[in-house]
This record gives structure tokens, sequence and C-alpha cells, in this order.
């Protein structure tokens, strides 16, 4: 079997305990390192202290002064040696002649050493050297007299034992230390093979680059922006989508999420474990309709991640679709309402009555034309002249007289809002204002709109004299999911509204009785402070 084949719970054992076998060999380097160099220490600590013992012996100090001293030196010397178990000791007078030597061929010599002449300067220190026997630890001592004068010195060797020796001496040592080291290293490198398995979902390293390639490719892919984090608040993923929507470059991977997108919120999805859907944001200067959704396995909460994408495009696929159903319902209204002038203008030419049928036709159309005449020039924009145009033909076919305030003027959208806020707004409230003649009797339904600006503030009125909303049902209207008109409701469109109010920093207020109408008060600021704008946008 091949290593690149091999399961990677054999590739983690054999591994980890490779690592085991390396760091028990660098462990057994620096301990018999640590081991000779101590060896060395006592060695020469006990060289010094013998040395010191012979060279306080009355008899080597008489025998130095005599001409053939160390015939009576040596014997002493070499006894001491054997009950001290050194090497050798060397007796030396102040002119370097041998008054003690192992070898006896030596006594009365002249010694050569090199690393004696600190010693006939009143020196005592150890120092290492080779000879012939091998590596000794030697210590240097000088003699002398009871008139304090140096008159030798005493160097004593104890030679160092060798590697073999010194790994045969811990022989037990080493052997016990293998046994338990090579039982636990196994037994851990299989327990964390066996552990990384579970981690990885029991797929082999060439399955977990594939399945990496793979997804990093399908969030590439996907038109949404995607970003996750992990259990610590950094960022995992962030697609190219979500980099472009955010106006974003670089690899922002490992950065906390509250530094790159302050207000995105995931941390309270983390935190809770509670996923939020379909929620509108800004993220700095973008309108976002985002979901977010905690990550878990195994019943626990790992991460969390974000799948937004830039509410301009939807808000405009929206609205050529709503725009589509607002044109056919305009048209269908239009439709039934010039056949009704149809019949009355050919009623009338029936009955001899052109002068009235003429009128009727003059006093009609110029109404019309006032109308989008008076919204075009006052609002300003075609989407809402539009949609007002159409809700006041739709109040005609349902027997409802839909007003605009004849005082009513926008010029400018308010911070932080735009044309699709104000559609959705006026959309909302005016369906709604219908709703509330539903299975109602009543000689006159009206419902008057208001749009009215000025520097400092831009204000939508709307009211109707309906059926009106109970105090239990003004204080749940504003949910998502809450809905009066049965079956037929979303729940959404006030729960909208209230979204647009808080993101343009507005104030909403209902006053409403029941079976008098309702009336609803929108008021936006038109200029921000800066501490309101960098709470709205976060910057």
């Amino acid at each position: 079997m091949s290593l690149k084949r091999m399961p990677i719970r054999w590739k983690i054992t054999i591994l980890s305990f490779g690592i085991v076998a390396f760091t028990v060999l660098i462990g057994g380097i620096i301990i018999i390192g640590n081991t000779i160099e101590s060896k060395e220490e006592s060695l020469g600590e006990h060289a010094l202290v013998t040395g010191r013992t012979i060279a306080n012996l009355p008899a080597l100090k008489e025998g130095l002064t005599e001409s053939e001293g160390w015939k009576k030196i040596n014997p002493v010397v070499e006894r001491i040696r054997t009950i001290n178990s050194s090497d050798y000791i060397v007796v030396l007078n102040m002119n370097r002649i041998r008054y003690s030597h192992p070898v006896e061929e030596k006594l009365g010599t002249l010694s050569s050493g090199k690393d004696e002449g600190p010693a006939f300067g009143e020196h005592s220190y150890t120092s290492k050297a080779e000879g012939v026997m091998g590596v000794a630890v030697r210590g240097f001592v000088p003699v002398m007299n009871e008139d304090h004068e140096q008159i030798g010195v005493v160097i004593v060797g104890n030679l160092l034992p060798s590697l073999q020796e010194i790994l045969l001496g811990m022989k037990s040592e080493i052997l016990l230390v293998l046994l338990l080291t090579g039982l636990f290293g196994i037994t851990g490198s299989w327990l964390l093979a066996r552990h990384l398995k579970e981690q990885t979902f029991h797929l082999e390293p060439h399955e977990v680059v594939q399945l990496l390639v793979e997804r990093t490719a399908t969030f590439q892919a996907m038109n949404e922006g995607i970003v996750a984090i992990d259990n610590e608040g950094k960022i995992t993923i962030m697609n190219d989508k979500a980099k472009k929507i955010l106006g974003i470059k670089g690899d922002q991977r490992k950065q906390r999420i509250e530094q790159v997108m302050p207000d995105i919120r995931l941390g309270d999805v983390l935190s809770s474990g509670q996923g939020v859907y379909n929620e509108e944001l800004r993220l700095g200067s973008t309108l976002v309709m985002s979901t977010r959704v905690p990550i878990r396995v195994e019943e626990e909460t790992i991460g969390a991640v974000v799948i937004f994408q830039d509410r301009t495009d939807v808000t405009r696929l929206a609205e050529e679709l709503t725009g589509v159903k607002a044109f056919v319902d305009a048209l269908r209204v239009q439709n039934h309402e010039h056949l009704n002038k149809l019949h009355t203008i050919a009623g009338l030419i029936q009955l001899d009555q052109k002068d009235k049928a003429l009128n009727f036709v003059f006093e009609t159309s110029e109404k019309q034309e006032r109308l989008s005449n008076f919204l075009v020039k006052n609002l300003k924009d075609y989407s809402l002249s539009g949609l007002l145009l159409s809700k006041v033909s739709r109040g005609k076919e349902l027997g409802i007289e839909v007003v605009v305030d004849s005082q009513s003027e926008m010029h400018r959208y308010p911070p932080l809002l735009d044309q699709h806020d104000f559609v959705l707004i006026l959309g909302n409230l005016i369906e709604n204002a219908f709703h509330a003649f539903e299975e109602m009797e009543r000689d006159e339904k009206w419902i008057d709109v208001s749009i009215s600006q000025d520097e400092h503030s831009c204000a939508i009125s709307v009211e109707d004299n309906g059926k009106g909303i109970s105090s239990e049902q003004q204080a749940a209207i504003f949910e998502k999911g809450f809905t009066t008109k049965g079956q037929k409701g979303s729940g959404i469109g006030l729960y909208l509204v209230n979204n647009i109010v808080d993101k343009g920093l507005g104030e909403i207020e209902v006053f409403s009785q029941n079976g008098e109408g309702t009336s609803i008060l929108i008021t936006f600021p038109m200029t921000l402070e800066e501490d309101s704008y960098e709470q709205a946008t976060g910057y």
C-alpha cells in the first residue's frame, strides 16, 4: 500500500509515533549530556578533596624536602589512591620532579604538563585533559609547609567513563523510558488519529480537499452575498458577491465580523441561536435583504451565516412585478369607469341632451387632467404620482372617495430613504384603508392622503372613516405576521412600513376609534445630526 492511499488513521499514528521517538531521542541526548557534565563536576570535586587530603600529610611535606623523598612518599600516596578510587595521583616538587606516580619508572623524572603552571602559583583548580589512559578530570592542589611556603603540587586524576559505559550504567532507566514512551506514544497516537477521524466526519484528506474546492466554487457562483463566522465571531467565509455588495477588497478571513460589517448583528444570532429571516438591513450605505441563521453541528452552535442580496435589485424586481399588477388593476378600473361614462354619454345623446353630454365629457377629462397635473407638479416623482392616480381610480371602483390634499408637495426624499420606500409606505397605508371599509355600510366613504415637506421634516398622513382599529390590535399591528384580513392578509405590510420608519429615523403615530376611522401620521427628519447618522449607518 502506497503512503498516498494509506488511511489517515495509520498516517497520523505513524507520524505521531515518529514525533514521539524523535522527541525521546532529543531528550535522551540532552539527558546524557547533562549526565556527562554532572559526572565531570563530581570527579573534579572528588579530585580536589583527595588532593587536599594528600597535601596536608606530614610525611608528604617531609619527603618533598629530601633528595629521594619519593621512596617514602609514593607508597603512602598509592594507598590513598586505592582507598579513594582515583585513577592516578602525581606529586611534584617545586622543580617539577615527580615524587609520586603510578608508574615507578617515572619517579624522580621531570614533568612537562601544560596545565600545571597555575598550581605552582598556589592555585587550586581542575582541568580536563586527554592522555594515554583516556580523558581525565584532574585536580591541582598546592602543598604548603609550616611557614606557609609552597613546596610542591598534588595532581589527582580521575578518568571519565566512555559513552558506552554511561549507557550501560543507565540501561535499566533507558529500557523503562523506551517501554513507557512506546506504550503511551502508540496509544496516544491511535487515540489522536481516531479523534481527528471523527472530527473530519470519517473523510480522507483527498475527500476533504475535494469537498472544500466544491464548496468554495459553489459559494463563489451564487448571486447572493454569503458571510459565515465561527463561534468566536471571526469570518471564515466571504464570497466575491458579498465583497462586491459591500465594496470590500482583499481577504477578510480571520477578521472579527464587527470590524468588517458592524451592522450585520451576526453575534446576536450566535448568542441566541435563533435565525432571523428576510429582514432589511443597512450595511454602511447599502440596503440589503438578509437572512441570518446559526450553524449547528450535533445540536451545538459552532457559528452563524448571513445570506443577503442588494435591496436595490430586489426592490427593482418587486417594483416591476407589483407595477405590472398595479397597471393591470388600473386598466381594469379605467375600462370599467370609461364604460360607465360611455353609457352616460350615450344615454344623454339618446335623450337629445347634446349640450349636457358635451359638458359631461369636458368636466370628466378636465378633472382627471387637473389631478394628474397637480400630482406631477407637486410630487416631482412619477412613481408616487402613478401610485396615487391608480389608488384614486381604485377608490372610485370601490365607492370610496380618495382625496389627495391640495397642499401636498414633496420635492426631495428624506435622508436614508428613496422612492421605493415611499411607494411601499403609501401603497400599504391606502390598501389598509380600503380594507377598513369591507363589510361596512356607510353613505360616505373617504380616504384623505396628505404629503407635506419643509426644510426640517417630511410628513405622510393617511386618514379614513372606516371601521377603525381596536386598542388591543393597535399594540400589535406592526408585528410581523399580524393581520386582520384573515387568509387574504400576509401580516407583512405594516411590518415593512415600520422597518422603513426605523431606517429613516422617523416616528409613526396611530389615532383610531372603533366605528369612526383611523389616522396614521408618519414623520421623517429632513436633516440628520452626526450622531444620528452614525447610529443609522454605523459610519
